[in-house]
């Protein structure tokens, strides 16, 4: 772990840091490894069930280090850089540019999002499941300006999140979108007062660490699991992960029989 990313643990909820203050949080390839290695490490923590996204100083993330860049383009930072990137359809745990964002992990991300979270930083906010955003928070495909692909993810999640007339409104101008656009389109799923993001990341992240955990997180992966599978095999996906907890199902329609929970109390 770098000085660039910090992990503070809560509990059952784990809070990544990213830290670069000098350039708004943008990645480093030892940034980008610091990330990947966190969230690896709280993939194998059993104690930790939610974990919280998190930019330091006022941004979530400024995207790729440009200025990085522009030293690997003087190949002061190795010609090998890019390449030791390739990966194949199914490699396990493959480390992405931007770090964690071709993991696929078993437990939910939550994306405190404050200040700039553009090109790189919009693709690590969407590889998060959700999205708390600050009122004067934005998102951005910036890097359009310069030539800088998304190959983080961004050309699939977007399109998925969004439907593709948003994404390609988004990815072909490089728009400045705010919070409360981003909420209309389903880009973030809760906008608080400037300042409160991590704050209120970290009360939902401690909200889903209270249900029954394998259920939660079978259904979560579930859903992912869906996308490209016909209806017949995805219904028939969703049954084989769901079916393994019918006994937490029966635990707690116990307890609801028994008055908890009545009128959509949580």
């Amino acid at each position: 772990m770098t000085e660039s990313v910090r992990i503070e643990k809560l509990e059952a909820v784990t809070v990544v840091t990213l830290d670069r203050p000098a350039v708004r949080n943008a990645v480093d390839a030892d940034t980008a490894r610091a990330l990947y290695e966190a969230f690896v490490a709280f993939e194998g923590d059993a104690q930790a069930r939610v974990a919280v996204f998190h930019g330091a100083h006022g941004h979530f993330c400024a995207g790729c280090d440009l200025q990085a860049g522009a030293r690997m383009a003087r190949n002061e930072g190795g010609p090998g850089v890019l390449t030791d990137l390739d990966f194949e359809p199914g490699q396990a745990q493959p480390l992405g540019p931007m770090g964690p964002s071709r993991l696929l992990l078993s437990k939910p991300v939550i994306a405190a999002v404050s200040g700039a979270a553009v090109a790189g930083g919009m693709e690590l906010a969407l590889w998060c499941d959700l999205r708390v955003m600050e009122e004067d928070a934005y998102f951005g495909v910036y890097c359009r300006r310069f030539g800088v692909p998304l190959i983080d993810g961004g050309t699939v999640r977007l399109p998925r999140l969004v439907g593709m007339g948003h994404a390609m409104d988004l990815i072909l101008t490089g728009r400045k979108v705010e919070a409360a656009e981003a909420l209309a389109m389903g880009l973030a799923n809760r906008v608080v007062p400037a300042g409160q993001a991590r704050d209120a990341a970290i009360a939902l992240a401690r909200e889903l660490a209270k249900f029954p955990q394998a259920t939660m997180n079978a259904d979560r992966m579930s859903a992912y699991a869906q996308w490209d599978l016909p209806l017949a095999e995805a219904l028939h996906q969703e049954w084989e992960r769901g079916k393994h907890r019918i006994g937490d199902a029966l635990e707690g329609a116990g307890r609801f029989a028994a008055g908890e929970g009545r009128h959509g109390r949580f």
